[in-house]
This record gives C-alpha cells, sequence and structure tokens, in this order.
C-alpha cells in the first residue's frame, strides 16, 4: 500500500506538537495556514507543506487530522462547498482529535459515508508536553478495519491508543473522563480555598496530598501552577472546560440520567466565564475562587 499522506486542520497547543511528530517520522504533511505563524512556520521548516484552504489541503490528503475547538468548528472544516466532504479523495479517513458532542459526530459520520469517507473520533488525553514529545493518549471510535490503518500514524504522536469502540464511542468516552480530570480541578479549586482560609497553606496542603492515595498525575500539573505560578503547567481553557462540561450535560439529557455533580462542576465554570476569564487556564479556577472568597493562593 501506498504512504498516506496526512493533512493537519489546528495547529495549536495540542495540535503543532501532534503535526511535528507526523512529519518528523516521516509521513507528507500539508497543513493549512493560520493566524499564528508561529506553529505554521515551524512545521513549514520541518518538512511540511503549507496551503492556504480545506479544499487544497483535502485534495492532498489521504488522511485529514482535525484538532480544533469543538463540534461547531469541526462541522465548518467538513461541510460545505469548500470542506472535506466536497473534496477529499473517497477512501479517506477524517479524524476528529477535538472534544466534539457525540450526537453531531455520529451525523458527520453518516454524511461522511455517503461521500465514501470515513469519521473517526479519536480525542486526546495528556496536554501539550506530552504533544510535543509523541506521548499523547487517545481514545478512538472506529472500526476495527479502520482503527488498524490509522494505528501506525495514530503511534507518531500517541504513546497510548486505545481503541474504544465503534464510532462516536471515542467522543463518549472523553467527555466522561473530562467529567473526572473538570471535576478534580473544580474539587482542587474549592479545597485549596477552604484550607487557606482555616490557616492551611497551599504548600501544607501539598505535603499531604502528594505521594498519597488522593494524588495523581492532573493534581500534580494543576498544582505546578498553584505552587510555582507556572502558568503553561495546564494550558487548558476554562472556556474550553465549560463546552465540555456543556456536551458532557447534553450527553446525559440524551442518555435520561440524572447528573447533579455534572451540573455542579459545569456552574463552576460558569460562574468563572461569567466574571471574565473564558481564556484563562484550569488551575486558575483556584485564584478565581479565591478572590471570590476574599482569600488569595499566591505566596507573593
Amino acid at each position: 500500500m501506498a504512504q498516506e499522506s496526512i493533512g493537519f486542520i489546528g495547529v495549536g497547543f495540542m495540535g503543532h506538537g501532534m503535526a511535528k511528530n507526523i512529519v518528523e517520522k516521516g509521513y507528507p504533511l500539508t497543513v493549512m495556514g493560520h493566524r499564528n505563524r508561529s506553529p505554521i512556520d515551524d512545521l513549514v521548516t520541518r518538512g511540511a507543506k503549507e496551503v492556504t484552504n480545506v479544499k487544497e489541503l483535502a485534495h492532498a490528503s489521504t488522511i485529514v487530522f482535525i484538532c480544533v475547538t469543538g463540534s461547531k468548528e469541526v462541522e465548518a472544516v467538513l461541510r460545505g462547498p469548500d470542506g472535506l466532504m466536497a473534496h477529499m479523495p473517497k477512501g479517506g479517513l477524517i479524524v476528529d482529535c477535538s472534544t466534539s458532542d457525540p450526537t453531531s459526530t455520529m451525523v458527520l459520520f453518516k454524511e461522511c459515508e455517503a461521500h465514501g469517507l470515513t469519521l473517526i473520533d479519536a480525542p486526546l488525553g495528556r496536554t501539550p508536553k506530552e504533544a510535543w514529545e509523541g506521548s499523547l493518549d487517545t481514545m478512538v471510535g472506529a472500526t476495527d478495519g479502520v482503527f488498524e490503518r490509522l494505528k501506525p500514524v495514530l503511534a507518531t504522536w500517541a504513546g497510548r491508543a486505545v481503541h474504544i469502540g465503534g464510532p462516536g464511542d471515542g467522543h463518549k468516552m472523553k467527555l466522561i473522563n473530562n467529567f473526572l480530570s473538570l471535576g478534580y480541578a473544580a474539587l482542587y479549586a474549592e479545597a485549596l480555598v477552604l484550607a487557606q482560609k482555616v490557616g492551611i497553606t497551599p504548600d501544607r496542603f501539598d505535603s499531604v496530598i502528594r505521594g498519597g492515595r488522593m494524588d495523581c498525575g492532573f493534581y500534580q500539573t494543576f498544582m505546578k501552577y498553584t505552587l510555582e505560578r507556572d502558568r503553561d503547567a495546564h494550558k487548558f481553557t476554562l472556556a474550553n472546560a465549560f463546552k465540555d462540561m456543556r456536551y458532557l450535560e447534553s450527553m446525559a439529557d440524551d442518555a435520561g440520567i440524572a447528573n447533579p455533580l455534572g451540573n455542579a462542576v459545569k456552574n463552576a465554570y460558569a460562574t468563572a466565564i461569567n466574571g471574565g476569564h473564558a481564556n484563562e487556564f484550569v488551575p486558575m479556577l483556584a485564584d478565581i475562587i479565591a478572590e471570590a472568597n476574599g482569600a488569595s493562593l499566591d505566596k507573593k
């Protein structure tokens, strides 16, 4: 079989590292120009080809990865007279690595089928650091045969690719995964502020949790900001967190289950967004809650 030609749309915090690994590990790569020139220029120096629109990228690719904000943006890239579905060669794979609404994913899957294309959902786990290192997690929704075709390309940027189930199941699992991680963040934020208000500093709080049963990788990146003020410790915006929790709420509604904890977590992010903090990162939620309660977690 001829080598796959890869297209990549969305070279932001996660996509830049993913695309870098694809081209460095020998796959022909086409990327679409963006207002933020830095990642595009970097990828071109590594051997990628730049195009100016989706139509050109579609014609150049047998597999296209999409790493954008959510379903609205994915739909815009796929549909329309200049979208991927109109111009990608039959037999092509479109891989949505965004955290998307599973209902939208399944509608798009059927639309792609009608165009002779296959949509795969492969949302991401971990952070931009692992994206750059080529050690991300991904949870893949696809048939067995499609997953086998895609695996070698996934291996360029993923340390762990779990075939979670059929089409749409990757996005379902991603929302559940983010419910856990974003729920942790809301708990950490409130617990840290409560501790501060009763006289227990973040350092002392951390000395108990770190290395114990409640420690985990997400806790460590969250606390890297809290303790060290490293703004890049976990580069995931509060706006994206709120979007993901709204998708989770919709999925719970469709499943007919009560989701009271999910709604509580969603409301923590809604409060932060409505306070003007949409573009701040998830670990900064603790500072927002602290300020609202007349406290500060910053040692300065």
